[in-house]
């Protein structure tokens, strides 16, 4: 893993009103911040993501280049690194909920009081990421120039939730969970979590097309689930899936103060010039979501990613012309 710094917080009020004591945000930097310090890219992480799993996309020559930018990638509250029911004084179920607004106001602590950044060029992210740069775009509409969710949403829709329904109980009913208070970790559980996930990381075309299981090194959809996606999700802890889930079922821009849960006010208020680019065949964050934010939007461009690889298509680089294909578009924001 690169190496990632932390910015202590203390203890920090959180949307719903619990208290989140000792909060920490583990992040990684790449690059270096002008004399103007409006140089600044936030890049947040996914779901299940570190820092690491973002360096794909950064890079010389590549639209997140270090050479220009101030490249900052904060570790999602709940993923291991940053503050975690894994690595905390309040474990388990007692860890309270975390939002995607909690994520992006600390966000927005670390850049502005370690940082003192005066601007940001552009929040950019997958899937969870995403709804972060949404996030960025309606709390702070003066402060950044660009947004770019991509295979993400500005809120998440009720077919989504119902998907991570499935996820979350398909860890629960593992006896050795234990209500959370597990003494060892539920591998079952989690290899059926992996099994769950395995039928709406990818699309219905993907797995027709079996040579994309093949160029990902696996020789049969056993392997596949065995090494890709069992291998993925038993090195996680279980409550740290839980905390994270949550936090993608509660995020939706408009639940502030400042909208009072008027989506189409928060769309509204984002200034930034926004490319939002979802997959085509993207089973949970579909384009039909993303058509409706973008008309909702004053400065906003749909751009639909043309790939088979469903939510996947925006995940660490696997697919090269993905990958190209959103490199590519954040080149031609960024030049805006």
């Amino acid at each position: 893993m690169t190496p990632y710094d932390v910015f202590d917080a203390g203890s920090v009020v959180l949307q719903n009103g619990a208290i989140l004591r000792d909060a920490s945000l583990a992040y990684a930097t790449y690059g270096t911040l002008n004399e103007a310090r409006d140089n600044v890219i936030v890049y947040p992480t996914f779901f299940c993501g570190t820092h690491t799993d973002n360096e794909w996309l950064i890079g010389e020559g590549r639209a997140l280049d270090p050479r220009r930018n101030f490249i900052v990638v904060p570790n999602l509250l709940g993923n291991g690194l940053s503050t975690s029911p894994s690595n905390s004084a309040a474990p388990g179920s007692s860890f309270p909920a975390i939002s995607i607004y909690d994520n992006v106001k600390l966000q927005y602590r670390l850049l502005t009081e370690r940082f003192d950044a005066r601007k940001i060029a552009l929040a950019v992210g997958w899937s969870m990421g995403g709804q972060q740069a949404f996030h960025w775009g309606a709390l702070y509409p003066d402060f950044v120039e660009r947004i770019a969710p991509f295979c993400g949403s500005a809120r998440t829709s009720r077919h989504n939730f119902v998907f991570l329904e499935g996820v979350k109980a398909a860890l629960k009913a593992d006896q050795s969970f234990e209500h959370g208070a597990y003494q060892r970790p539920p591998i079952e559980g989690l290899k059926a979590v992996a099994r769950v996930y395995a039928g709406w990381g990818f699309s219905q075309a993907f797995y027709r097309a079996e040579l994309d299981i093949k160029a990902l090194g696996f020789s049969s959809l056993e392997a596949f689930f065995v090494g890709f996606w069992e291998a993925l999700f038993t090195r996680m802890d279980a409550n740290d899936l839980l905390a994270m889930l949550a936090t993608w079922q509660a995020a939706d821009i408009s639940l502030t103060k400042k909208y009072h849960g008027d989506f189409a006010k928060a769309l509204g208020s984002i200034k930034a010039r926004a490319l939002v680019m979802p997959c085509e065949t993207d089973l949970y964050f579909p384009p039909e979501d993303s058509i409706i934010e973008v008309g909702l939007m004053p400065n906003a461009e749909l751009r639909v990613i043309p790939s088979i690889w469903g939510h996947s298509a925006g995940a660490l680089g696997l697919n090269k012309p993905d990958a190209a294909f959103i490199d590519q578009a954040l080149k031609e924001l960024l030049s805006t």
